[in-house]
């Protein structure tokens, strides 16, 4: 049974045969689905809370916490509302898939801090300092209502039904009380490979992850000096839908390519170098005494040593959602997912040093993006998540 061990580093991912009743854990010190070797498929979703009261949204936690753990573990469920006025038998797309490696977990926006606006659920003085959104960018393209979040859920399994059917359950668990804002739905392809997965571009994405317990605790996992207890063992995440121009990069010739991005395309090591994961040598040179990795390479500018040794955690996803209506563009890209100890001084200096100076951006537009702080786990039942703020 795989681990929702907090020490863990993170493995590589199943295999093409992974047994699809495998259960990981819900109930645990930390949220599962962060660590958890990337499942095959995902679904994000952000929703605002209608509800009013901290009494109120304690409830929406209380249900989901449940309502997840027996979809984890691969069972059926039956949703009664928050306010118990149905109950209602489960959807039944799930039965007989098994829990596919399913996890879910759930992310706390700005707002529902009092953050940008009133303080609903009198949590400001409880707001993490850390949990802060992404500025306004050259080359954002930001699509209506696809902006922040008051609660996300993150479902991801290697079956995609599974996934479907677990945002349908809790979707409905929490009745009225929530609305979706946006979502988006991808898949990865790192189970099937066991190695990094590879995006849309073609090259390999996540290669520099911190994996060790020490760089988890160092730059993921929220810690006792950072102001707010409650946050301890939890982390944040940040997401960015990147749309990809992939008519124009496929008419990129490949050394281009590879320039662009700073490794290359087949093996993924970086310029210069002969194997994926070898170390980043910023500083060399060719015959001509050029950079071997450009100024402008979108590795370069991310690379932790260029970014006072920040490191993050990026645990992404691919998207197809079709043709854009009207347009005859193929809206297709990254559901880039980073989760860190602080935003602050972590992803948000370098998405904004990447929007002004990346080698990719005429290829790229971001189309939605989210920041939420990630609650510590239920550690058994009894427990949900988020009680150790709202409760």
């Amino acid at each position: 049974m795989p681990s929702n061990d907090p020490e863990a580093p993170c493995a590589q991912p199943a295999g093409v045969g992974e047994v699809l009743d495998t259960v990981v854990p819900f109930y645990g010190p930390r949220q599962a689905g962060i660590t958890t070797p990337a499942q095959r498929h995902s679904c994000l979703v952000s929703f605002d809370v209608t509800v009013e009261s901290r009494r109120d949204l304690g409830v929406i936690m209380r249900t989901w916490t449940g309502v997840a753990a027996q979809l984890c573990a691969g069972e059926q469920v039956t949703v009664a509302t928050p306010a118990g006025k149905r109950t209602t038998p489960d959807s039944g797309e799930a039965v007989d898939l098994g829990a596919a490696r399913l996890t879910v977990n759930f992310g706390f926006g700005p707002r529902l801090f009092g953050v940008g606006g009133p303080d609903r659920f009198g949590l400001l003085d409880r707001w993490p300092m850390q949990l802060v959104e992404v500025p306004s960018l050259p080359g954002d393209d930001i699509a209506p209502g696809c902006l922040g979040a008051d609660l996300t859920v993150h479902a991801c399994a290697d079956d995609p039904q599974v996934v479907v059917h677990a945002i349908r359950e809790l979707t409905r668990s929490a009745g009225n009380a929530v609305r979706w804002r946006w979502s988006q739905s991808g898949f990865n392809e790192a189970a099937a490979s066991n190695g990094t997965p590879r995006n849309l571009l073609g090259f390999k994405d996540g290669t520099v992850n911190p994996t060790s317990p020490s760089q988890l605790a160092d730059f993921v996992w929220a810690s006792g000096d950072q102001g707010q207890d409650w946050m301890i063992g939890g982390t944040y995440l940040v997401v960015r839908r990147i749309r990809i121009d992939l008519a124009a990069w496929d008419r990129t010739p490949v050394e281009d390519q590879e320039r662009v991005i700073g490794r290359y395309k087949r093996s993924g090591a970086p310029l210069g170098s002969t194997e994926e994961h070898d170390t980043l040598d910023l500083d060399a040179r060719d015959a001509r005494g050029g950079l071997v990795i450009p100024l402008d390479a979108h590795v370069r500018l991310a690379a932790s040593q260029e970014n006072w040794g920040q490191m993050m955690l990026r645990r992404s996803y691919s998207y197809d959602n079709g043709v854009i209506e009207g347009g005859g563009v193929l809206d297709a890209g990254l559901l880039f997912m980073a989760y860190q100890q602080d935003p602050r001084i972590g992803c948000v200096p370098v998405i904004e040093k990447l929007a002004r100076r990346d080698a990719l951006n005429p290829f790229i537009k971001h189309t939605a993006s989210a920041v939420v702080a990630i609650p510590p786990g239920a550690r058994e039942p009894g427990e949900w998540v988020g009680e150790s703020v709202l409760g």
